[in-house]
């Protein structure tokens, strides 16, 4: 029996801000909430309109891609939209602040870095209270509006490049295979040679073997 294809996503939500009078509309995504090492990282991209480019019906949330598919979109939503902005915090401000605040902060310096000042956002699964623009929350956005998927694209390739940047400054990690998510190898390694200074201090895991560490 074949596998049923679930539909990508589309301009839906975007046609609904438009019929209120909204042309510029930016969707917004991040990448790298859960991870126990590394920034989190947001992005925001508006997409023109209309559009209606072959390679829109190969978007989809970022987690459902393969990378080399996620790399080559990467592209060209970078050469098609008509702005892209991208907002990284980084860990120090992550333990600081608390991680949603730390994705807030990197939401709303995602759009501040646009090229273009959006009249409207699309925003996945949060509001950013400090940010003037009118907004809209979607839960699951990233599957069912085609900027916010865009964003979560970009999102998660530069989040992805910036660990297996801290690969090779950090080896025997394996930060360029699970990208400072908790996976067995990650917290193998995290217990056995400790926390590095990219990690989140604040993030029970690394807390655990913070402490560990100390005790030995």
């Amino acid at each position: 029996m074949k596998k049923m294809l679930l539909p990508g996503p589309d301009f839906d939500q975007e046609d609904k801000a438009s019929k209120q009078g909204y042309e510029l509309i930016a969707g917004v995504d991040e990448a790298g909430r859960g991870p126990l090492a590394g920034p989190v990282v947001a992005a925001a991209v508006v997409l023109p309109r209309p559009m209606c480019s072959p390679w829109l019906g190969m978007v989809r949330d970022s987690k459902e891609l393969t990378a080399g598919k996620r790399d080559i979109l990467f592209d060209l939503i970078n050469k098609e939209s008509l702005a892209v902005g991208v907002g990284i915090i980084s860990h120090t401000i992550i333990d600081s602040k608390n991680i949603l605040k730390a994705t807030h902060l990197a939401m709303n310096q995602a759009v501040a870095n646009l090229s273009l000042r959006p009249q409207f956002l699309l925003i996945d699964g949060l509001i950013l209270p400090e940010c003037a623009i009118s907004q809209k929350c979607i839960i699951r956005g990233d599957k069912l509006s085609l900027s916010v998927a865009c964003a979560s694209i970009v999102a998660k390739v530069t989040r992805d490049r910036i660990m297996v940047d801290m690969d090779k400054m950090y080896s025997g990690y394996g930060f360029a295979r699970h990208k400072g998510y908790g996976t067995r190898e990650h917290l193998d390694c995290l217990n056995k040679l400790g926390p590095l200074p990219i990690h989140r201090l604040s993030f029970a895991p690394v807390r655990k073997a913070v402490r560990e560490h100390h005790e030995d």
